[in-house]
Parts: C-alpha cells; structure tokens; sequence
C-alpha cells in the first residue's frame, strides 16, 4: 500500500480488447499491459471508463484485474469500482477485492446528479468500507455533476485513505485550488496534463497513453522531475494524438489507434460503435507523425 500512497507519473486507463464475436480478448490483453510495462508507465488503471467497464460482466472484471496483477511487473494497480449508488459501488469492491488492486478509483455517481453535501456523505460512505486507499474521480462531462474543490478537500480532510482525485473538469481554477489544500491531484484530462502539473500536479491516469506509453511517461517524468522544455516538447508532439482521442467517445479513437497498431480489433460493445473511417484515416496520420 506504501507506493500507491505515493501515485505519480503516468497510469494508463486501459481499454478492454474484444473479438469479433463480442468476447474479451484476454491475449490482447495481457499483450497490451506487457507493452505499457516495457514502456516504463508508473501504474496502471484497469476497469475504468477506458476500459468499457459498465459493459463488462462480474467473471470478466475479475479475470481482466487478475490478469493486470500478473503482468504488472509490480507497478501499482488502481480498478475502478464507482456506480451511482453505495450498495452497488460497494458490490464492485467486494466483487474485486482480493484480486490484485491496491487501490479504488471512484467516479462521483453519475446520472443522480448529487448536491455537494450527497456527494461528501457518498465517499464517506465508500471510504468507511474500504481497507485500500481511494482516488475520487471527477468527471461532470459524463457524469452530470461537479465535484467542487471545497467538497474534494472536506472528503480529504475526513477521510484518511482518500489519497487523490482526478480531476477531469476541465476547471483550471478548480485544480489550483484543489492543490492549494495540499491534496494530491491527478488529470484526468491528457491535454491539461502538462498544464496541471505545473500547478502541482502528480501526474495523469492517461487514455493516450494506451497508443504512446513511452512517449507520455517520457513527458511525465519530465515535468516530475522540473525539465520543463523537454516536458514541454514532449507534449507538443503529442496534442495530435491527445485531440484525436476525442473525436469520438472514448474509448472509441484509441481502439482504432490501437487496432491500426495491430495490437487488437476495433469492436466495441454497445451502446459503442466501432471508429468511423475518418477516425481511423485520423489515427493512422497521428500515428504515423509520432512515429509509431
């Protein structure tokens, strides 16, 4: 629990690779997180919004977690576990627990809509039943509602093994703040990596990452350690491949960019659909403009 304590530099929320016929291609998988170890990613985040969670059966999330242990080279492990109620949240940690994480990230429950004080009585709750640390996740574009910077520090303040957030509002201001109260803070957002590591910052839980692991370490171990040009250069080389994420929903463009890369297919399962042929003409360009 002693390294997770201490989180920094680039997690990459994988994505979970099917076949054809809709199956989780555990193979590809394990392929994938061999990649990201080799590459020198810090930690690595299975079961998140990434990685097609909400889709996933029970048996599938604990063979992907169990799998992401073994091949883990002993590099942290956080798994989402964040529904929109405690019962249901805390059914994912008992479902999880005991296969290979050493830390819960959870999302502010999405679709309720919670005031601020729900949402601080929430991860209390949450809190209270976890023996492993947590890192809240805040992401109002799919969930609905913002986690305010006064609610994420009371929830720190009140709950000791609530480590970080990821912040993925989009609200620079927000993580100045957050970060103003000393709490550990990760983005959530590729494009603001950089930007919030300069405020502070400890790194990113990154969906780039999953196409170019080396390249967004390099730029995280960069910024970690004050080479701000070379972060910074890094990072420029990189926003085509950060904007091109998202023109779909992700996970949708990097499981193009990955399918392009011949590391697994593009399928989805619903409510996803496969990339356009755009995204994946958009991919291949950004692709072959890093180098890879």
């Amino acid at each position: 629990m002693g390294s997770v304590l201490n989180i920094k530099g680039c997690g990459t929320a994988l994505v979970t690779p099917f076949r054809l016929d809709g199956s989780v291609d555990y193979d590809a998988y394990t392929a994938l997180v061999d990649r990201q170890v080799a590459a020198g990613v810090d930690f690595l985040v299975a079961l998140a919004t990434t990685g097609e969670t909400p889709t996933l059966s029970p048996e599938e999330k604990v063979r992907l977690l169990e799998l992401t242990r073994q091949h883990s080279g002993g590099r942290p492990i956080v798994a989402g576990i964040g529904s929109n109620s405690v019962p249901s949240t805390l059914a994912n940690m008992s479902l999880l627990s005991g296969h290979g994480a050493d830390a819960w990230l959870v999302v502010v429950p999405f679709y309720n809509k919670p005031t601020q004080e729900g949402q601080f009585q929430y991860f209390c709750a949450i809190a209270a039943a976890s023996e492993l640390p947590i890192i809240l996740y805040n992401v109002p574009g799919r969930t609905g509602a913002n986690m305010s910077a006064q609610t994420c520090l009371r929830i720190a303040a009140a709950c000791p093994n609530v480590i970080a957030t990821k912040e993925a509002s989009g609200k620079i201001d927000q993580v100045e703040e957050i970060l103003a109260g000393r709490f550990s803070v990760l983005s959530g957002d590729d494009d603001m990596t950089l930007e919030m590591m300069r405020l502070g910052a400890r790194g990113v839980i990154s969906v780039a990452s999953n196409a170019a692991p080396a390249q967004v370490s390099a730029m995280t171990h960069a910024a970690l350690e004050g080479r701000w040009d070379e972060a910074a250069a890094i990072d420029s080389t990189l926003r085509p491949l950060y904007k091109a994420c998202f023109v779909e929903s992700n996970p949708i463009p990097v499981k193009a960019a990955l399918a392009g890369l011949g590391l697994c297919t593009d399928a989805m399962r619903l409510p996803l659909v496969p990339a356009t042929s755009a995204t994946h003409e958009l991919m291949a360009t950004v692709l072959s403009e890093l180098g890879l």
